[in-house]
Formats: structure tokens, sequence, C-alpha cells
């Protein structure tokens, strides 16, 4: 089939690549425009783009999905298939373009976490497995007809980056299989039960700030879902310290958020017991093993 691919983080690189080296034809890879990064004046493309490129893939950058340009190149390229991983909601008159219809990978199992950040809140959640789907898009945001899934577990330390470089390998074979079920039209789709729907929204930096208040578990969870990003933190001293990894501590009589160091491990108080922070980052400080820190530096106080 000819297909136009889109994307733009490196979650979406293997599938790019494993349909690049298939029997299949990418006509045009479309990907976000290029971004200014770091200091600098300078912009760097999106990690899809750059990887089209070198692939000798033409690549069409877009920040305007309605415009009568972008929706007359893609005319242009006579799809059979619009394949979408890690992109934008498309709207219904580029929907509308592909002969066959346009597929998403989506890294949960859905009907369960539709939106922005799947895997994250699947771990924050503390749930135990999570998964990929393939479906066909429509207008509403992960409500398409389910082509096919896969389910993977989530170990209990794991954290929501474990997942994620799993997922976007896993996901990639996963995607393929489904392109040519339906290239020789022997697949089936699957309606969403949508009462079974839970919604997985943007997260952003409030949503990070841990509170020791609650449970171990709840605690631990949240920090390993929004490791590496975008990062749990806590206040201490008036600094923001950045939580990247941690797991479950022995039941010590501290209060909530008390720090409590013993035998190079670094004790946190929560509502019932102590989550060991295992990986911190102090402002202007490099991301430290917390026993390499306590090295050199003597910790005490409470988080906020």
């Amino acid at each position: 089939m000819n297909i136009v691919f889109m994307g733009s983080p490196d979650f979406a690189l293997p599938s790019l690549e494993k349909i690049h080296n298939s029997l299949h034809t990418v006509k045009a890879v479309v990907s976000n425009v290029d971004k200014r990064r770091g200091r600098g004046s300078s912009t760097s493309p999106t990690p899809v783009k750059a990887r089209a490129l070198e692939l000798g893939i033409q690549v069409i950058e877009v920040e305007d999905l309605k415009s009568d340009k972008f929706v007359s190149q893609l005319e242009e390229l006579d799809a059979d298939l619009f394949v979408v991983v890690a992109f934008r909601i498309l709207p219904k008159i580029v929907l509308e373009i592909p002969k066959i219809g346009s597929v998403n990978l989506h890294a949960s199992l859905l009907p369960k976490y539709r939106g922005a950040a799947p895997i994250h809140w699947a771990v924050m959640n503390g749930e135990d497995k999570t998964g990929c789907t393939i479906f066909f898009l429509d207008e509403q945001v992960d409500t398409g007809k389910i082509i096919k899934q896969k389910d993977i577990p989530i170990g209990v330390n794991e954290t929501m980056g474990d997942v994620y470089s799993r997922l976007m390998e896993i996901g990639s074979n996963v995607l393929l299989d489904a392109i040519n079920e339906i290239q020789s039209d022997s697949y089936s789709a699957l309606i969403q039960d949508d009462d079974k729907a839970t919604p997985a929204p943007k997260i952003f930096r409030e949503d990070c700030h841990i509170d020791f208040n609650l449970s171990v578990k709840k605690v631990h969870n949240k920090i390993r879902g929004l490791s590496p990003f975008p990062t749990a933190w806590a206040i201490l001293d008036g600094e923001k310290v950045n939580i990247y990894r941690s797991q479950l501590g022995p039941i010590v009589n501290i209060d909530p958020g008390e720090i409590l160091v013993r035998e190079d491990k670094l004790l946190v108080g929560c509502n019932d017991g102590t989550v060991e922070l295992l990986e911190i980052q102090f402002p202007g400080k490099k991301k430290m093993e917390t026993q390499i820190f306590l090295q050199g530096n003597a910790l005490e106080g409470v988080f906020d």
C-alpha cells in the first residue's frame, strides 16, 4: 500500500523504520515544524523528520492541519492509508483523504487511558499491565474501531520510561502486523465499549508535585509514573528536588514528608510507612543515586 506516516517524537521511530523496510511504500512523512531548543536561535527537527530525511523520504512539516495547502499536499500523494504514531488530532477533512482510512498506534489497552499520556497514567495508577492498540481514527479522541491489541506486564518498580521503551518496539511490530492485515483484508474491527473508557490527560508541572501525606504505594507509583519525564518533585528547604526513582521502604514511625537517613538509605515518611528515594536531583546539580549523594552531603528536614 501507499502510506503517509505522521509522527514527531522518538516513540514513532521504530514504527516508521519497520514500515519503510516492509513491502509498503512510505510516500511521505508528516511531522511538526522545527523547534528552537536550548538558549540559542538555532532550530532542530523532530526525531521523525530527521530519520525520514536520512531514509530519503519526503517530509511535510505542518502547523495548521486544516490549511488548504496541507490538504492539497496530502491529496496529491494518493495514499491508501494514513498511519499516525504520537502525533496530533486529525481533522475530518484530513481523515477523509486516504482510500482506506487512518490508523493509530496508541500506548494503552483502549478504551482504557484515552488521551495524551496513557503510559504515565497506567504506571501512576499502579496498573500491573498495559499494552498497545492499533485502531481506526475517527473524529473523537481515541474512540475508533480496534484492529489489534497486545498487552504487556508492568513491574512494581518499572518507570514510565521503562514501559515507554518496551512499547515503542512492541507497538511497531503490532502496527506492521495490522497494516498487513488491512492490506490483505483479513482484519476485523471491534467497536470500543465507551462505558469502560478511562482518561489519560496531558500532565502539567503542578501535577508532578509529590504529596507525602498519601500512601507509600501511591507516592511510589507517582514517582515512577513521571520518570524520566516530566519528573516528580518536592520542595526541601525552599529548593525544588526532582525525584526519579524510588521503592517501598520499611515501616518507620516518622511524619509524612520527614526525612530519615539510615544506612546510606534516604527514607521519607508517608501516611502508612516510608518510601526510599533512589535517585534525586537538586537545582544546578546532576541527577544522582541517593547512596552516592549521601556520601558527601548531609540531608535532613521535611519535604513539602
